[in-house]
């Protein structure tokens, strides 16, 4: 059973670059063994043949593995500011932006920003760096296939534009992927990307002691062009901008000065 397991994880990671030896494997082991059994499986191994003829049963082992709380345009009416008012004022100063989504987790919002892009630009002209320090979320990031409860927020123009319906899964358009540059960055560790116009981190500061968000705000300050935009979560408004060199430009978003 052991070796049967092990030979699953190899399997897994070079399908698709997914490494289940980073999780706790008594733990993973227990969750993927009844998820085998109840789909009629009798091992790792047969479950794995299965999924190689079967995209939808790969698709479903994927979403099951991951626990996955981002979406698409999550808090929509932010994403309305961004694309009326931030993003504009942006474009008018800069004919090409510098952005990066920082803790993308598996890749909704960095996809999210350039669909939004799109109605500014074309597509090849559009270039964001999107990071996070899990390694297995940026390679479910990479590619780009999602459940249907991602998508709730998503405007239907850009749902018939940019996804394709695969069985109860939804898989994103090569060109939108081709925006996106993923790479493993941690917060309080690496060094910041340097002459941002746009920062976009949200929903994940919340994790962080004070000392840590405050080091991270800096950060992100410095991070940025003069004028340049921080765009936070919903549970991370920033209660004294002011020391970081920021101004309040709208709710969850702060212009560096």
């Amino acid at each position: 059973m052991a070796h049967d397991y092990n030979q699953f994880v190899l399997n897994i990671k070079n399908k698709s670059g997914i490494d289940l030896s980073l999780y706790k494997e008594a733990q993973m082991k227990r969750r993927l063994t009844s998820l085998y059994e109840r789909k009629g499986y009798a091992s790792f191994l047969n479950y794995y043949e299965a999924m190689l003829k079967d995209d939808l049963l790969f698709n479903e082992f994927l979403d099951r593995m991951t626990i996955n709380v981002s979406e698409f345009y999550r808090n929509a009416a932010r994403w309305f500011v961004l694309e009326n008012k931030i993003l504009p004022r942006l474009l008018s100063e800069n004919t090409s932006l510098k952005i990066w989504s920082a803790a993308c987790s598996t890749g909704e919002e960095p996809y999210t920003l350039a669909m939004i892009l799109s109605k500014f630009m074309p597509l090849s002209k559009i270039s964001i760096l999107a990071t996070d320090i899990d390694r297995n979320a940026i390679q479910r990031a990479k590619m780009g296939v999602y459940p249907e409860r991602s998508l709730n927020e998503v405007p239907s123009e850009m749902k018939k534009k940019f996804f394709q319906k695969e069985g109860s899964f939804y898989k994103i358009s090569e060109d939108i992927k081709k925006t996106v540059e993923f790479k493993s960055h941690n917060l309080l560790a690496d060094p910041f990307p340097q002459q941002m116009d746009l920062i976009v981190c949200r929903n994940v500061l919340i994790y962080f002691t004070e000392e840590a968000k405050t080091e991270i705000y800096q950060n992100f300050s410095n991070s940025l062009k003069r004028e340049g935009t921080l765009f936070v979560g919903s549970t991370e408004q920033i209660f004294n901008p002011g020391i970081f060199n920021f101004a309040i430009e709208d709710t969850f978003f702060y212009q560096k000065q």
